[in-house]
């Protein structure tokens, strides 16, 4: 039985991994009362009593968590961005490499990757390890997601009964590029440029579309996807023939898989990833990574498509 803490299970992400684990026969979720849970003490004493425990906490309140794991058995994964490039923490996408998988098998502390980022580097990352795009390159990405990415305030302006017309339309954000998934994409995939990126937040639940744009043969780059993710359990590479010439945004929904797929013809490619950002963009993902830690299916407790 793995003894699981979640640290913050009051936010979006939090609910939706105690949702997802509360069942399990092999977890049993260790919950704090409601008045001691900012208590800084008693939380020390639910994470070095746990197995593992999940950080669904803002970056600060996550590295405070991380301070107060005394006990070097506890295994810790963290959904927040302020150790996706921190030394000594593996970055939780195992179908990167093999190198990722084991450092995550093997890890102490595991990186959840932010939900943008997943997508731009699901489609990045193959592609420099083939070689068809370089380390140097300029890219461009733009990324619809839904509102429930934007926490509990955000998603309680898009359900209110009266809101802005702004609201009804998407919006682009992050104006500055200086998005906080920006460094981890760079890093993640060694890139000596960060890439022009265009986050937009859109009117719908949950659901996400990262599409990375270059002057390449779409037949090319579909091969490179599908030897990279020939073993892959929760990443499928597929045409987009199923979604009769539209590619929706909310596809994936309710899902803990993520599709990829190449648009485009013998000179240009839109490369997409399509997803949950609560799925395998957030607590999905953080439930993939521990059944990885602890040896188990990687796909247990998870909804993955057919």
């Amino acid at each position: 039985m793995i003894k699981v803490f979640i640290d913050g299970k009051e936010g979006t992400t939090g609910l939706k991994l105690y949702g997802r684990l509360k069942g399990r026969p092999d977890v049993v979720v260790r919950e704090i009362p409601e008045a001691h849970r900012k208590d800084r003490e008693a939380r020390r004493d639910f994470i070095n009593e746990s197995d593992v425990t999940f950080l669904c906490l803002p970056d600060d309140g996550a590295r405070e968590s991380v301070a107060l794991a005394e006990n070097e058995n506890v295994r810790i994964i963290d959904a927040s961005t302020a150790h996706r490039t921190a030394p000594g923490w593996a970055y939780g996408f195992p179908e990167l490499s093999a190198a990722h998988r084991a450092a995550i098998a093997s890890g102490k502390r595991v990186a959840n990757p932010g939900c943008h980022a997943s997508g731009f580097i699901a489609l990045a990352y193959p592609l420099l390890a083939a070689g068809a795009i370089e380390k140097s390159g300029l890219l461009h990405c733009f990324s619809l997601t839904g509102y429930s990415g934007g926490g509990k305030k955000m998603i309680a302006e898009y359900e209110a009964e009266e809101k802005s017309d702004a609201l009804l339309s998407p919006r682009q954000y992050g104006l500055g590029q200086a998005h906080k998934h920006l460094k981890e994409m760079q890093a993640v995939c060694g890139l000596e440029n960060a890439p022009v990126f265009s986050p937009v937040v859109a009117p719908f639940y949950a659901g996400m579309q990262v599409t990375l744009q270059l002057y390449k043969p779409a037949a090319e780059l579909e091969e490179i996807y599908k030897e990279h993710y020939k073993n892959a359990k929760l990443v499928r590479v597929e045409k987009a023939d199923a979604f009769g010439g539209y590619l929706p945004a909310n596809a994936f929904a309710g899902r803990d898989d993520m599709l990829i797929t190449v648009c485009g013809n013998d000179e240009r490619a839109a490369c997409v990833a399509l997803f949950d950002n609560l799925g395998k963009g957030a607590s999905g993902a953080a439930v993939q990574n521990m059944n990885v830690m602890f040896g188990l299916p990687e796909e247990t407790g998870l909804e993955i498509g057919k």
